[in-house]
């Protein structure tokens, strides 16, 4: 767990934030939390999900000072996809809308981010309180941690909580696929896909406020993530994934073949033919799999540099937009060394609209 200074006097206090809150039905809790937001973070942007909600959580968020975006295709990762799709800030803070999570880090966030440069940090929920988790969801989140750390090597704690801070360059290289609650495993394999530095901060975790209830189905999304942890594994080490198919395959050849080899070497005659066939087709599929996985992790590498280019390019022109906003009594050899930000900027291509 990494200890966090104060934030000082430092980048992070002008840093451009934005706050996401997707939000299904949380008209109880979603204006205190804009709110709270609001308070430890003056400047920032906060946007509002309104993922079908049948209350009055629009209008709860609205009065609170957030944009609300409707999305009209029901699940978090897909409430989180467009809202991604309005990000454009230095730094996105992720959090649930039901008053669970702890504001008052969220400086924090900003700061590790910024400053210290991770681009992805997770907030592990702690609680003394029995009522903030319930006993299913309490077990599900061990196993399935445990269960993620083994297969994919991420090095955290709570994988499946909803408070997390993360770099542009972390948002914009993430094409969302989950439509539910697999949303926090897919964040979390994608940072070690992508070789991003990430960490991991501790804040309290409060429960729900009488009369809010939980989106989350501990047996329906429990599988559902479960299954998404396999899928992530396959797409994030598919030598080693296929390579599991196959061998069983291989030892089914193995079992097959070694009867008729046997008797040929005893009498020079091969009486099993039917095995021998089977056990060589056997062996085909298992050199298919171990094909299919090593093409695989070509195309995974492949992957990772294009989104990888795609958003150092876009820091890279934004960069350049920045350097030309430098106002004129700033544009001197003396402060910059011998090329300015301005006639940098100058020498490099426009960024497009």
């Amino acid at each position: 767990m990494l200890e966090v200074r104060t934030p000082g006097a430092c980048r992070c206090a002008s840093a451009d934030v934005t706050v996401i809150v997707p939000c299904h039905d949380e008209e109880q809790t979603v204006g205190a939390v804009v709110q709270a937001f609001r308070a430890e973070l003056p400047t920032a942007r906060v946007l509002v999900a309104d993922n079908l909600c049948a209350d009055d959580t629009a209008a709860c968020a609205t009065a609170a000072g957030a944009e609300v975006i409707r999305v009209p295709l029901p699940g978090k990762g897909r409430a989180v996809r467009r809202l991604f799709e309005q990000c454009w800030s230095e730094v996105v803070i992720m959090v649930d809308g039901d008053g669970t999570y702890d504001p008052s880090v969220a400086g924090e966030l900003v700061h590790l981010v910024v400053c210290e440069g991770f681009d992805l940090v997770n907030v592990q929920r702690v609680s003394s309180d029995a009522d903030a988790y319930r006993a299913g969801h309490r077990l599900g989140n061990r196993l399935l941690t445990e269960l993620q750390r083994r297969l994919t090597g991420v090095r955290l704690a709570d994988l499946l909580t909803g408070y997390k801070a993360m770099s542009r360059r972390f948002v914009t290289s993430l094409p969302i696929r989950s439509h539910r609650f697999q949303l926090e495993m897919e964040i979390a394999a994608h940072a070690v896909a992508m070789d991003f530095a990430y960490t991991e901060i501790a804040a309290t975790y409060r429960a729900r406020p009488a009369g809010s209830e939980s989106k989350l189905s501990t047996y329906r999304d429990g599988a559902s993530i479960l299954r998404m942890s396999l899928r992530l594994y396959r797409d994030l080490r598919p030598f080693s994934a296929f390579l599991l198919l196959g061998l069983p395959w291989l030892l089914g050849s193995l079992a097959l073949v070694a009867r008729p080899l046997a008797q040929y070497v005893r009498t020079g005659q091969v009486p099993a033919f039917p095995s021998l066939i089977a056990g060589m087709a056997a062996f085909v599929v298992f050199m298919l799999l171990l094909t299919s996985g090593w093409l695989l992790e070509r195309t995974r590498g492949l992957r990772r540099d294009t989104l990888l280019v795609a958003a150092n390019d876009l820091e890279r022109r934004l960069a350049v937009r920045d350097w030309a906003a430098v106002p004129a009594e700033l544009d001197s050899p003396g402060r910059f060394g011998r090329r300015s930000p301005r006639s940098a900027a100058r020498r490099l291509p426009t960024p497009r609209p």
